[in-house]
């Protein structure tokens, strides 16, 4: 073990939980995997890294997870997802329908029909999905009614996050209103979740076309000045592109610069079609993107011969992945996502050694971190540092032999291979089963919930194959 890994500086409080055994992959600035390693936990920060032997008898008293044999990881990003809106009616939406309509035909009436105990449920039930998977933070992809619901179904998983409620200032739709009263409602969540808890509040618009250009600079400057993020969808489709271009003269993102709205702070949902100037601008100017590569497959958006995200990342742009709504990427599995963001990188350019896994696993993780701000938190397993991480078992067939650890990870397993999540020093996941929130009462639930919705909403789910009653 190196010195800088078994870290010897004071705990910041009497250490409480030890994750030992198992081969730790730290990510810190090394990339350090220590074999049969050790994570040493003081109330909600990691207090040392390194030998299991030394850790263990330094720290007698801890609670030991033993991870002997097993893979330990930071606890992953999820850097675009949407909790409210579609986990209720999760693959109902068709698959086979015209752009938007998936949109305004199914995803607006569910959100217009949806209550604040939807919100909370939704949420819970998303953060539970994320947990079970390994991924400790998400960013919240606006939620549109009830942002305090939506943070307290975070709350009973126990998930790290940011929330945001969606602000546009269009003629019609769901709480859209004037510049200021939407500028106003988007400071008062930030500033509800300013606590330093597990949640933090951004700035969040609904982006694309949605806002004028005063709401926009507003939203930035407004970020700026609160210290907080901004995050927007732009330009998962060639719609974006062609209305600002039809608008303004400019390309979205181009447009966005004039106004004083790039930067650090701001965190771009999607940039799938983005061209030269424009990627120029994502760099130039360290703005982040989300990138959802399922979700733009799921709905044939493109991204295969438009999207351009490998480029930023190899170029040293600022990209985390994320797996968006439940009737996009259907799933929230960040692992699985970073596979695919992996084998798209190297199949559109028909180049094998092109962005390999090492590099997807650092979207899920330290640079996932590192486009959402949170690189100072979360991301590594490092003293100093939250105590999120996973634990993944080994013991499956899927293991089964063992292979290069981060290889496996991220094209030979997927959330399926999660048996331990600690969030904050706290277990949330412990083998396998949720700590948190009794999951055959949320079934119970969700069910009810789904149905109750579609009766609100008008809406049916339709089976393209006939489903026969047999009972």
């Amino acid at each position: 073990m190196t010195a800088e890994t078994a870290d010897s500086t004071s705990a910041p409080g009497p250490v409480t939980l030890l994750v030992a055994g198992g081969d730790v992959v730290t990510m810190n600035p090394a990339r350090e995997v220590l074999v049969g390693g050790a994570v040493a936990v003081a109330g909600d920060v990691i207090a040392a890294v390194g030998s299991s032997t030394e850790l263990a008898g330094r720290y007698p008293e801890a609670e030991v997870i033993d991870a002997t044999g097993c893979v330990v990881t930071p606890g992953m990003v999820n850097a675009h997802q949407h909790l409210t809106g579609d986990p209720l009616i999760r693959s109902c939406i068709p698959d086979l329908l015209p752009p938007g309509a998936s949109i305004f035909e199914w995803s607006v009436p569910a959100h217009g029909a949806h209550t604040g105990d939807d919100d909370e449920l939704s949420a819970v039930l998303s953060s539970v999905e994320n947990l079970a998977n390994g991924v400790t933070t998400v960013v919240e992809a606006g939620t549109v009614a009830n942002p305090h619901r939506a943070a307290a179904g975070m709350r009973r998983a126990g998930i790290r996050g940011t929330m945001g409620v969606w602000g546009w200032d269009i003629e019609e739709g769901p709480f859209t209103a004037p510049v200021t009263e939407t500028l106003d409602r988007q400071r008062e969540v930030v500033d509800s979740f300013s606590g330093g808890g597990l949640i933090d509040g951004w700035v969040t618009l609904v982006g694309h076309d949605l806002a004028s250009d005063e709401l926009l600079a507003g939203a930035a400057d407004l970020a700026r000045d609160l210290g907080t993020g901004l995050t927007m969808h732009m330009s998962p489709t060639s719609s974006d592109p062609e209305r600002y271009l039809a608008r303004t003269g400019r390309r979205p993102l181009v447009h966005l610069d004039a106004l004083g709205v790039l930067g650090p702070h701001l965190l771009v949902g999607h940039g799938v079609w983005l061209d030269d100037s424009e990627v120029e601008l994502v760099l130039s100017t360290s703005t982040a993107i989300a990138y959802c590569p399922w979700a733009y497959l799921r709905l044939g958006q493109g991204v295969a011969g438009q999207g351009r995200h490998a480029e930023i990342v190899e170029r040293g742009g600022r990209v985390a992945l994320g797996c968006d709504a439940s009737n996009a990427g259907d799933t929230s599995d960040i692992l699985r996502t970073a596979a695919l963001a992996a084998g798209l990188a190297r199949d559109t350019r028909v180049d094998p050694e092109r962005f390999g896994a090492h590099t997807a696993f650092e979207l899920a993780t330290i640079a996932g971190a590192a486009a959402i701000g949170m690189d100072d938190r979360i991301g590594s397993l490092e003293p100093g540092k939250q105590a999120d991480m996973v634990v993944h078992d080994t013991s499956s067939i899927g293991w089964t032999p063992r292979g290069e650890t981060v290889l496996h990870l991220v094209w030979g397993t997927g959330g399926r291979s999660v048996r331990d999540v600690v969030v904050a020093g706290r277990l949330v996941i412990s083998d396998g089963t949720c700590t948190t929130v009794d999951i055959a009462d949320l079934r119970v639930e969700a069910t009810a919930a789904q149905q109750s919705l579609l009766e609100r909403a008008g809406l049916e789910i339709p089976h393209r194959w006939p489903h026969i009653p047999s009972a």
